[in-house]
C-alpha cells in the first residue's frame, strides 16, 4: 500500500482546528476554522473524493476521537461520514484497547514496523487525515509515500505546524495541482528521497 498524508493546511503550514476552536481539543487556540470561509462545492468535493478513494485509514488517537463521533453518527450520509466509517481504520495509539467505531485495528508498540507490514501489502493506499503529530512522525521516520496538500489562503500566524522547525529533508515531485475559485490550492507530491542541493 502507498502511504498518502492528505491535509488542510494554511499558507503558514498550520494543520490545527481547521473546522473550528474545539476547547476540549485544542486549549488556549482562538484561531480555528480557518478553512471553513474559504470551502465551496468543490473544493468539498475534492476532498469527499480524497476520502472516498483509500482502501484503508491510519490515524492518531485525538483525530480518531474527533472523526468516530462526529462521522461515525454520520456513516450513512453518501459523504464523509460514510467514507471513513465504510472502510478499516488502524488507529495509532497506547491508551484506546476496545475502540467502538466498526472495522478499527489498535496499533501499539512498534508503530514503525507495523506500518511497514501494512504498507508491505499488495497495491492500494493508506491514508492519513487529520492527525497532524502522526503525519510529522511518520514523515521523520520515512514511512510517507504522498503528501496531499490542500492550503488555504491565510496566514493565521500560531498553532500547531504540519513541518517542524528542524527535521529531515524530502525532495519532492509535483504529481498533481488544483486551483479553486476560492483560492484554495491542491497540491499533490510524491516523496522521492532526499533533495539535491546547489
Amino acid at each position: 500500500m502507498n502511504l498518502t498524508v492528505s491535509l488542510q493546511v494554511t499558507l503558514d503550514g498550520v494543520a490545527q482546528a481547521n473546522g473550528g476552536n474545539n476547547e476540549a481539543t485544542d486549549p488556549g487556540f482562538t484561531r480555528g476554522g480557518w478553512a471553513l470561509p474559504h470551502n465551496d462545492g468543490d473544493v468539498v468535493q475534492y476532498i469527499l473524493d480524497t476520502w472516498r478513494r483509500p482502501d484503508a485509514f491510519l490515524l492518531g488517537r485525538r483525530t480518531y476521537g474527533l472523526f468516530e463521533s462526529y462521522w461515525g453518527a454520520r456513516r450513512d450520509d453518501h459523504s464523509f461520514g460514510e467514507a471513513i466509517s465504510s472502510k478499516p481504520k488502524y488507529l495509532v495509539s497506547t491508551t484506546v484497547t476496545e475502540p467502538t467505531w466498526e472495522q478499527t485495528t489498535v496499533i501499539t508498540g512498534d508503530v514503525a514496523a507495523r506500518v511497514r507490514e501494512l504498507k508491505a501489502r499488495h497495491g492500494g493506499e493508506l491514508l492519513v487525515v487529520g492527525s497532524t503529530a502522526l503525519a510529522r512522525w511518520l514523515l521523520e521516520n520515512e514511512l510517507v509515500d504522498q503528501l496531499n496538500l490542500v492550503q488555504f489562503p491565510v496566514i493565521v500566524g500560531e498553532g500547531e505546524r504540519l513541518f517542524p522547525a528542524q527535521g529531515l529533508d524530502f525532495a519532492l515531485d509535483l504529481i498533481d495541482s488544483r486551483v479553486f475559485g476560492t483560492g484554495i490550492v491542491a497540491l499533490t507530491y510524491d516523496v522521492v528521497g532526499r533533495p539535491n542541493y546547489a
